[in-house]
This record gives C-alpha cells, sequence and structure tokens, in this order.
C-alpha cells in the first residue's frame, strides 16, 4: 500500500479548515454592513427572523449611522447582545409560543408607518419556523402538529415553506404588505437551493408564486390531509399571499448578502492552498440524504480507481439541503445520516476522507454541526460493536459518530448558508 500523502490528522485537519472557511464567508459581521441602504429621512425600524438574525443585528447596529429601534427573533442559544435593537429567542424547527409572540409584535411595529420611514428586514435560514403567526382558522398547536409531520415526511424546504407561507399572517409576502407605504430593504443570507428569496424564511417581504392549492397537494402527497384545520384552511383559499405585481410590494427591495456558492468557493481556496484540487459539484443538491450519499460515493470511487473526473488529491465540495423520512427511533440530523450512508456505501474504501455539517453548527436538532468519516470508520464501530448499518436503519447516524470521538461540534455559528459536504481523496492506494 502506497502511503498517502495526507496522514490522518492532516486529511482531517484540510476539511475542518474548509468548512471553517465556509462558516466565516456567511459571517454576518462582513457580509452585511456592505449591504446597508442609506438611512431614511423618517424612521429606521429593524425587524428580521433566523438562526443568523441576531449576529445580522449586532451587525447593522455597529455599521448604522443613524437611529434605529428594532425587534428580531433568533433560536434558542443563538442570541448575541445588542443595545438597540430587540433579540427575541424561540424554538426551531417546530415553533412555539416565544416565536408566534415576537411574530404578532413585529407585524404590529410595522403598521402605520409614512413614506419617509425604512423597515430593514434581516433573515437567514430557520426563519420560517420562528416567525411564526399562525393564519385565521389556525392554531399554534395545528401549526406544530403540521410542522412535526412534514419534518418526518421527507418533504424538501421548498415544499414544507409552501405549506407554512400559506398557513401564515406574516409569511409569503405579508409583513411586506403590512409595511406599506414605507420602504422594505431585505438583506437575506440564502439556505435554501437556488437562493430563491421567495422561499428563505418563507419570503416575508416578497411575492409568493405559489398558492393554497399547491399547499394542499404537498399535504396530499405526504399522506397529511388528517391535519384536519391546516387542510381545511388551504382548501377553502379564502385568504390567498401577494403575488407578483401587487402594488403593496412596490417599494420592496431584496439584496442576497451570504449565499452557499460563496461558502463552498471559499472552502475552495483553502483546498487549493493546501494543494488538493477542489471540484464544487453544487450547491443545491437536494434528496433523500442516503440516496445522495450514494451518488456521492460513486464520484469518489470514480477518483479513486479511474483518476477522473480529476487526479487525487482532490475533494469533491457540495451543498444544499438534503432530508431525511424518519423511520427509526435514534438521533442524527441530515449531514450525520448522508456521511453514515456515505461511509457504509465507500466500504473502507483507502485514502477517502469526508466532513458533512451544517454551516448553522447544529445538525438538525442535535448539539453537533455533524461529523467526520475516514477510511476506517468502520473497522473502528466493529471494534467497538457499533453497527453502521444497524444504526443507518434506526435513523442513529449521531450515535454511531459519537461512539467513535467524530462528532463535529462547534456550538451556534451564528450563520446559516445550509449544508457543507467535502470528500477528499487523498491519493492512497
Amino acid at each position: 500500500m502506497t502511503p498517502s500523502p495526507f496522514p490522518d490528522a492532516e486529511a482531517r485537519r484540510l476539511l475542518r479548515e474548509m468548512f471553517h472557511a465556509a462558516i466565516r464567508a456567511a459571517d454576518p459581521m462582513t457580509c452585511v454592513p456592505r449591504s446597508l441602504p442609506e438611512p431614511p429621512k423618517g424612521r429606521t425600524i429593524v425587524v428580521g427572523a433566523g438562526k443568523a438574525a441576531a449576529s445580522m443585528a449586532r451587525a447593522v447596529e455597529t455599521h448604522w449611522t443613524g437611529v434605529l429601534t428594532g425587534l428580531v427573533v433568533t433560536r434558542y442559544g443563538h442570541s448575541v447582545p445588542c443595545e438597540r435593537i430587540e433579540v427575541v429567542e424561540a424554538a426551531h424547527p417546530v415553533p412555539d409560543t416565544a416565536g408566534r409572540d415576537a411574530a404578532a409584535r413585529i407585524l404590529a411595529s410595522v403598521r402605520g408607518l409614512t413614506e419617509d420611514d425604512l423597515v430593514l428586514c434581516l433573515f437567514s435560514g430557520g426563519g420560517s419556523a420562528l416567525l411564526t403567526l399562525p393564519a385565521p382558522g389556525i392554531s399554534l398547536a395545528d401549526k406544530q402538529s403540521v410542522v412535526k409531520a412534514l419534518l418526518n415526511s421527507g418533504a424538501n424546504i421548498g415544499e414544507m415553506n409552501c405549506v407554512r407561507k400559506h398557513l401564515s399572517a406574516i409569511k409569503g409576502g405579508r409583513l411586506a404588505a403590512a409595511c406599506v407605504p414605507a420602504r422594505v430593504v431585505s438583506l437575506l443570507i440564502s439556505d435554501v437551493p437556488g437562493d430563491d428569496p421567495s422561499v428563505i424564511a418563507s419570503g416575508p417581504t416578497v411575492p409568493d408564486p405559489t398558492t393554497c392549492a399547491d399547499a394542499a397537494s404537498i399535504l396530499e402527497k405526504y399522506g397529511l390531509t388528517g391535519e384536519d384545520a391546516a387542510y381545511e384552511v388551504l382548501k377553502a383559499a379564502a385568504d390567498e399571499t401577494p403575488k407578483p405585481e401587487d402594488p403593496r410590494l412596490a417599494r420592496a427591495e431584496v439584496r442576497m448578502v451570504a449565499t452557499p456558492q460563496k461558502s463552498l468557493e471559499a472552502a475552495a481556496e483553502v483546498a487549493q492552498a493546501s494543494g488538493v484540487t477542489p471540484r464544487v459539484l453544487g450547491d443545491s443538491i437536494e434528496g433523500e440524504a442516503k440516496d445522495v450519499a450514494l451518488v456521492h460515493a460513486g464520484m469518489a470511487r470514480q477518483v479513486v480507481v479511474h483518476g477522473q473526473p480529476i487526479q487525487a488529491p482532490c475533494v469533491l465540495i457540495s451543498g444544499g439541503e438534503t432530508t431525511v423520512t424518519v423511520r427509526g427511533r435514534g438521533r442524527g440530523g441530515r449531514n450525520a445520516e448522508f456521511l453514515l450512508a456515505l461511509t457504509i456505501a465507500l466500504n473502507a474504501m483507502p485514502g477517502v476522507y469526508a466532513l458533512a455539517g451544517d454551516t448553522d453548527g447544529i445538525d438538525g436538532t442535535e448539539d453537533n454541526a455533524g461529523a467526520i468519516a475516514t477510511p476506517d470508520s468502520l473497522a473502528r464501530g466493529q471494534r467497538i460493536r457499533v453497527d453502521a448499518r444497524a444504526r443507518l436503519r434506526d435513523n442513529d447516524a449521531y450515535g454511531y459518530f459519537s461512539a467513535l470521538g467524530d462528532l463535529v461540534v462547534t456550538g451556534p455559528t451564528l450563520t446559516n448558508v445550509n449544508d457543507f459536504r467535502a470528500i477528499l481523496v487523498t491519493g492512497a492506494q
């Protein structure tokens, strides 16, 4: 066996450096200031929601030259100190009363404004769950039930947010409509495939191209028509979201301040500087985590066996948001599940290392961002009697990598540009 040009420790170090570079590229303190609008003649009110909302608010405070007030809601544990903008913590991904009450206060704060006023909106991934204000006819309990069911169904983020918008009194352009006649500028950190503003945080300030009928069809697709109150509201379609060309959104502007692609490019630069050829596979890869892992494993195998499409040492980088259809009772988010399925598919292939993690620092609802897989992951699991295939069947990827000591734990990163995956092929034979 030819020694790898990357010892185990070096491979791990490079993967972690790439992951942290991806996170730094989306740091609100760096990406928010350059997108700030000029202060208005009138008042400036800051509102927002998402895992990065508090850090975005602090960046605004640090660089804003005029007077401002505001309120943003972020996930528990993701708050940072702000002086002029109030920060409320709430639950994610299943909403709670704190998020509902904050959303009601945000909606109330933007009513009665003038043409000279500015509403500066800060939205990032997680905003859909955190900015929860049930539509008429829907209770918080109803929304919690629907969200739980969708999370376990395998629905993708676009489908989930379509349903959320049509069960909301604030999302899907409704917030911007409430701001009339003030100017609205939204700064967005994208966590969705394709960077669609109408999907990020369920698009509170942009027109919604989807309909109640679309949302009802999604519940039907996943067999969730038993969610009676929600399904009835969607079928009735009594109150549609603002559509493109709605005059109430004429003064609403969107500025994208950070994207998954920019973070993947930052990671690629780290690899290049280390003498490893990067290949970005895509920033919007979706699908069942286990299925996506099989495709990625096939690509890595092609590099090892045939030197295609690039020669080792190289790293295959991708982003996007996979899904997990939960059938087991174990622990683990979509990134850990992807990595465990990849580990099994590679079957101890020499010289292949991988890291998968969520750039917000929280994989699903766990305390890890993701995990690292090595060529000997399966062997180490066997030595301590941890069955990889059994853990995957039980959706317990967290338990598997925890047993190996290979979880990646960053804590909340205060940003979110979705999943990050890197498969390092070192060239070992």
